[in-house]
């Protein structure tokens, strides 16, 4: 269980990087990319930061420039939360929430066969 601060730590960075990704990153492929959540390790060195893509066909071009603008978009983290150490950014797509479109998909198959 993580503590109170790193909880506080992950909302704020969640909110600084999506406001990031659509006002300052320049890239066409990022402008549509959702952060879904971020987890920042104990020691504050490293962040996950979940992602999802409005285009399906994009997410692994998606994921390539997001690892090309990871140093651009630590640097504008840096300027904006007040943290001795800035994490190094780790972008992973999250299937939450295609699992769950899944799931939707066959509880309805299951009602329309009943």
């Amino acid at each position: 269980m993580a503590s109170i601060k790193i909880e506080r730590l992950n909302h704020n960075y969640q909110e600084v990087i999506s406001t990031i990704l659509m006002r300052e990153v320049k890239d066409q492929d990022i402008k549509f990319v959702t952060i879904t959540g971020v987890e920042v390790t104990n020691d504050l060195s490293f962040a996950k930061v979940y992602y999802t893509v409005l285009d399906q066909e994009k997410k692994e071009s998606t994921q390539m420039a997001l690892e090309k603008a990871a140093p651009f978009i630590r640097t504008k983290l840096a300027e904006r939360v007040e943290v001795r150490h800035t994490p190094e950014l780790r972008f992973i797509y999250d299937k939450s929430i295609a699992y769950g479109e899944h799931i939707d998909n066959l509880i309805k198959e299951i009602k329309e066969k009943e």
